[in-house]
C-alpha cells in the first residue's frame, strides 16, 4: 500500500499505537492546532499532519522523480525535514504550501543526485488558439475523464512543468503561492505556466477524439 512505510516510520517515531491514529484521523481541526501540539512536545500530533498531506507529497514527488521507489524515499524525507523545521513555519503562507515548497526542494536535490535527462516536449505545432481549443474540449468530458485525461498527459512533461501545472490544476495554488513554493516571482510563474500549458495543449491533442479537437477548432 502506497506510503504504508512512511505512516509505520511516523507511528515509531511519535510512539503511536493505532488508537492514537483513530482519533487523529476522525479530528478536523485545521493544521495550526497540530503544528502548535507538536511545537508543546506532543509529537504523536505529527501524525495528523502526514495523513492529511502524505498523499499529495507523493504524488508531486512521484511527477518530479518519476519512479515509485525514489518517490516515496523523497516523500519520507520531506516529512522528516517538516518535522525537524516545523518551528520555522511562521503562518506567512498557507502550511501547505510550505510544505510543498519542501517537497520541491527535496526533489530537486534527488534530480540532481540522479543527474536524470528531462524528456523535452516540441511546441513548434503551437498555435495561439491551441491552450483555448484545448481548454474547450476538455470541458465536454466528465469530471472523472477530465481528471484523468489531464493526469496521464503531465505524466509526458517534463517534471518541473508537471509539478507546476499539477499545483494549478489539482491544489488550485495561485500564482504568488506558487511562486512561494518554487522560489521565483508571480510574473515568471505566469510565463512558465504559459509555456507549460503550451506543451500540455499539444500533447492534449494528441490524447483527445479528433472529432472532439476539430470541434472545437471550428468554434473558435
Amino acid at each position: 500500500m502506497k506510503f504504508q512505510h512512511i505512516e509505520i516510520y511516523f507511528r515509531i517515531f511519535c510512539n503511536l499505537n493505532k488508537e492514537h491514529v483513530v482519533l487523529y484521523n476522525m479530528s478536523t481541526l485545521n493544521d495550526q492546532h497540530y503544528i502548535d501540539k507538536v511545537l508543546q512536545g506532543e509529537t504523536n500530533a505529527f501524525a495528523m499532519l502526514v495523513n492529511r498531506y502524505k498523499d499529495m507529497i507523493y504524488t508531486l514527488a512521484l511527477k518530479m522523480i518519476k519512479n515509485r521507489e525514489e518517490a516515496e524515499e523523497v516523500a519520507q524525507d520531506t516529512f522528516i525535514k517538516i518535522f525537524n523545521s516545523l518551528s520555522k513555519f511562521k503562518g506567512d503562507s498557507k502550511f501547505s504550501t510550505w510544505i510543498y515548497k519542501i517537497a520541491y526542494n527535496t526533489c530537486l536535490d534527488r534530480l540532481k543526485k540522479n543527474k536524470k535527462e528531462e524528456q523535452n516536449i516540441s511546441i513548434d505545432e503551437f498555435s495561439s488558439h491551441l491552450i483555448k481549443t484545448m481548454d474547450n474540449a476538455l470541458s465536454a468530458l466528465e469530471d472523472k475523464e477530465r481528471k484523468q485525461t489531464i493526469q496521464n498527459c503531465l505524466n509526458l512533461l517534463p517534471s518541473e512543468e508537471n509539478f507546476l501545472l499539477t499545483l494549478f490544476y489539482f491544489e488550485n495554488q495561485n500564482l504568488e503561492e506558487i511562486g512561494k513554493i518554487m522560489s521565483i516571482n508571480a510574473n515568471n510563474v505566469k510565463v512558465k505556466l504559459f509555456r507549460s500549458r503550451q506543451k500540455l495543449a499539444v500533447i492534449l491533442k494528441k490524447q483527445l477524439e479528433p472529432e472532439i479537437v476539430d470541434y472545437y477548432e471550428r468554434e473558435r
